[in-house]
């Protein structure tokens, strides 16, 4: 009895770097947006490195989680979100978004000091 299938049992794809799908390029967008508007990018960084090794667990949780999130969050935005986190690569490709997104970003204006004489 051959065992050739068990040598690709737990084969997972490469990490290479991947783009999203039309579907849900506006929603990872949006999500980038919306973490450097807030000032969030350090932290979300080192968040996503820290899961890094998790993405596909954390889709797997979105999934498991759907019909609660889908009473706050549309529906399909949640699907194509765990569909994309299922693929390796994905953390990455959230980090190269948001550090671009953060670097196209206008700097606030610097506030004068109140206690220079003017």
């Amino acid at each position: 009895m051959s065992l050739d299938w068990l040598k690709h049992a737990f084969a997972i794809e490469e990490e290479r770097p991947i783009e999203p799908t039309d579907e849900e390029r506006p929603l990872i967008d949006a999500l980038c947006r919306q973490i450097v508007a807030r000032g969030l990018v350090t932290p979300a960084q080192v968040f996503l490195e820290s899961v890094k090794p998790l993405n596909y667990v954390s889709s797997q949780a979105l999934v498991f989680f759907s019909p609660i999130l889908s009473a706050i969050a549309d529906p399909d935005a949640c699907r194509h979100l765990a569909e994309f986190l299922e693929r390796r690569g994905s953390i990455d490709y959230l980090c190269r978004r948001i550090e671009t997104m953060a670097a196209e970003r206008p700097s606030p204006p610097e506030r004068p000091d109140p206690n220079s004489p003017v």
